[in-house]
């Protein structure tokens, strides 16, 4: 059942203190009268959230903050690494919080934000991944950012970040991996002197590519999860050898645990002339 308060409160993802639920015209009566029915939920005294608000939300209003870094980033659909905890902003003079399950972020982001402020813009999510992440996990998240177009690069660049990583990020980051594994995997090769290619079109599908025909396929976590999705890279494998390309396919794992595997494997190819055009 939907009423006036939760619509409101949808609308602001699901979580809003009291104070603007006021402003908004949702006095204390109708709070408390929403609270009793189960309609919405209270926490704290000052912050209220609907049913379906996300947890991270919820554990950051239980100490007064916002959540912020991968626990706001994935909420908003960018790509990030595997975590636990939940990330949550707080001011400096928060004090005598319990700290169970969460890493808290105290810095202040180049977007100006009130207490009251109930979520993290962008910008500011963008700024505290890129101080707590490692480089290229960061990385991955500000370029899967661009490839949301949950900000755009000339943005990004106008912005004074206050972080000399945020700051290199505005600079390097590009809209050109499919995902944060294709990130990683770059960053991986750059790291040994190889440059890939991404995004080249073969036959109307844009491949990452090294030198001229070795295509790497990356897999993610979630993948083959189906008959149908097995078919489909068999398919595209297809296409590409019968093109003459050699293809490398590296999962989710390989890329992240199993570094040394996927350098060893692209070495020995390139030792093997596969990235030629002809080969030897």
């Amino acid at each position: 059942m939907t009423t006036p308060l939760i619509d409101w409160l949808t609308q602001r993802g699901g979580v809003a203190h009291t104070s603007t639920a006021a402003a908004g015209g949702f006095g204390p009566r109708v709070i408390a009268a929403a609270v009793a029915a189960q309609q919405v939920e209270r926490i704290r005294r000052s912050w209220i959230v609907t049913p379906d608000c996300p947890s991270s939300r919820k554990r950051a209003a239980s100490v007064g903050g916002r959540a912020t870094c991968v626990s706001a980033a994935r909420t908003i659909g960018l790509w990030t690494p595997t975590h636990e905890d939940d990330h949550v902003w707080v001011p400096g003079s928060a004090s005598r919080l319990d700290r169970a399950g969460m890493h808290l972020h105290r810095a202040t982001a180049p977007v100006p934000m009130t207490r009251t402020d109930p979520l993290e813009p962008t910008i500011n999510v963008l700024f505290h991944v890129a101080r707590c992440l490692s480089p290229v996990d960061a990385l991955a998240v500000w370029e899967s950012a661009l490839r949301t177009r949950k900000v755009d690069a000339d943005t990004l660049a106008a912005v004074a970040w206050r972080s000399a990583r945020a700051s290199r990020f505005a600079r390097v980051a590009t809209f050109l991996s499919d995902s944060g594994l294709e990130t990683h995997f770059r960053e991986l090769m750059r790291g040994i002197g190889i440059s890939p290619r991404q995004q080249v079109w073969i036959d109307g599908h844009p491949d990452a590519v090294i030198g001229e025909r070795l295509a790497v396929q990356i897999d993610g976590f979630a993948h083959h999860s189906s008959p149908a999705d097995r078919r489909r890279d068999l398919r595209q494998d297809a296409r590409l050898v019968l093109r003459g390309y050699t293809v490398l396919r590296f999962d989710y794992l390989q890329i992240l645990f199993e570094p040394e595997y996927v350098i060893d494997t692209v070495r020995l190819a390139m030792a093997q002339g596969r990235h030629l055009a002809t080969t030897r």
